[in-house]
């Protein structure tokens, strides 16, 4: 097995009151992955996203980069690999237009102009912006301008991302080209992804590995059918099945219909009901 890209053992962090925001918490991401960190809100999900990316170093435990305790590293040794999109683009966004945006990290990292035009282009070209390149920022959707931040930090050559809530404020449409966008990103250019999210829909249908999050500790682990397989567990942590498995369920357990399996997305609920009354999928 592969060394994580970043592995967190928090044994815990406290806000300045006193109030506990992370305990016990055990956690690798390895190079390729794409998982979400799952929790209602209030959780500790954009606290565990800062500490990952070194904003929050005030943590009883370690955090490393690549093996490397990542207090012990500058900011831009951070910011060249891993990045973080907040959860309200407009926290991240400052410049006039898309262009001037995207460009101002490679900048900063002082790539010569003909360079910063290329990691521009291909930035947003790949979260499908390219089009808007000249684009006044304010005249931008909400969903445009979470692709802007994306692009920001690809130009930069980040091979990490951390997304709070990306799919947050997007309507279903919206929503659904975003995780496709990363997933692209994912499959296609290598680029590790970790979600925050409370999307239980959104998950089975993109997401490989699962963490949940629950009052600052993280209670469960593993694929979406291992984490979704316990209906009163995630009722305790304040989360539901997704509507397709819950309909499942309730067929199963109420009608007693008998599924051998409670899936997660409509393509596998309507193999189980195909195969339940002895049809072949497509046939």
């Amino acid at each position: 097995m592969t060394t994580p890209r970043i592995s967190a053992r928090i044994s815990s962090f406290r806000y300045p009151d006193g109030t506990a925001a992370l305990e016990n918490i055990s956690l690798d991401i390895r190079q390729g992955e794409f998982c979400g960190i799952l929790g209602s809100n209030g959780s500790g999900k954009t606290t565990l996203l800062k500490v990952l990316d070194g904003i929050v170093k005030d943590f009883d435990g370690s955090v490393t980069l690549d093996g490397i305790d990542i207090r012990k590293l500058s900011p831009r040794e951070i910011y060249s690999k891993v990045g973080l999109v907040f959860q309200n683009p407009d926290d991240q966004l400052f410049a006039h237009s898309v262009y001037e945006d995207v460009a101002f990290g490679p900048r900063n990292m002082g790539c010569k102009e003909k360079e910063v035009t290329r990691r521009v282009t291909e930035a947003l070209l790949a979260v499908e912006m390219d089009s808007l390149v000249a684009k006044d920022i304010h005249n931008l959707s909400y969903g445009q301008k979470k692709r802007v931040c994306i692009a920001g930090l690809l130009a930069m050559g980040h091979e990490i991302l951390l997304l709070d809530e990306p799919t947050a404020g997007l309507d279903p449409m919206g929503e659904y080209r975003m995780m496709e966008i990363l997933t692209k990103l994912n499959r296609e250019s290598g680029v590790t992804i970790v979600i925050a999210t409370h999307s239980v829909d959104l998950v089975p249908v993109f997401l490989s590995r699962l963490h949940i999050l629950s009052r600052g500790k993280l209670v469960r682990s593993g694929t979406p059918e291992e984490v979704f397989r316990e209906q009163s567990e995630l009722a305790n942590v304040k989360l539901r099945l997704p509507y397709i498995a819950e309909l499942i369920h309730q067929l199963k357990t109420g009608d007693n219909l008998q599924f051998k399996r409670i899936p997660l997305t409509v393509g596998e609920a309507r193999r189980e009901i195909l195969e339940l009354f002895g049809q072949r999928p497509g046939a």
